[in-house]
């Protein structure tokens, strides 16, 4: 299997019950998988950026599992980006480093799926708000393989143990989609 590093973006994922239970399942079912929690590995937000670099060199696909905050990725996987990706290393005329790597999004909303359509309360569909990602594959030639999302998810409906076990169940077949990319990379 090729080399396959995950980057946990939650802020605190001891709170989580989606994004913990798809790090969890993934983690059981593909061990050779490298998950790096950025959560307690950099809490105060200083990413040692030579180590995460070389994470990045040695992964054939990389993949950025997260829960959406605000309409986009939360503050330290946008910082741990803004760290690694640097000039040199991942663009511009000698950064060639993730040249050929592919890039996966898992990713959570608190909001069920049904409110991204432009008719839909958020007034847009989630493939909107993806051409971030997408114009950073193409900035540092790499190939966008796909994403996995999965709606309704909200802090606000864990509220009761049989809710708790809705998003276990949700969480658990998100992962089994997200292996299954994984795999067909």
């Amino acid at each position: 299997m090729k080399n396959v590093l995950i980057i946990s973006g939650h802020t605190d994922l001891s709170a989580s019950v989606a994004n913990k239970t798809i790090l969890d399942t993934v983690h059981k079912e593909l061990p050779e998988a490298e998950i790096v929690r950025l959560d307690s590995l950099y809490p105060d937000y200083k990413i040692n950026v030579e180590a995460e670099q070389q994470r990045l060199v040695e992964a054939d696909i990389i993949v950025l599992e997260f829960p959406v905050f605000w309409y986009s990725a939360p503050s330290i996987l946008e910082r741990w980006m803004e760290e690694t990706f640097k000039h040199g290393f991942s663009h511009g005329s000698n950064g060639n480093k993730l040249k050929g790597k592919k890039l996966v999004l898992s990713f959570t909303t608190g909001a069920p799926a049904s409110m991204y359509s432009h008719d839909g309360a958020m007034g847009y569909t989630i493939d909107d708000f993806l051409p971030c990602f997408k114009a950073t594959c193409n900035l540092c030639q790499m190939e966008f393989a796909g994403y996995v999302y999965t709606g309704g998810v909200s802090y606000a409906n864990r509220t009761t143990p049989e809710l708790i076990e809705q998003q276990n169940k949700v969480s658990v077949e998100h992962a089994k989609r997200l292996i299954e990319l994984i795999k067909s990379l």
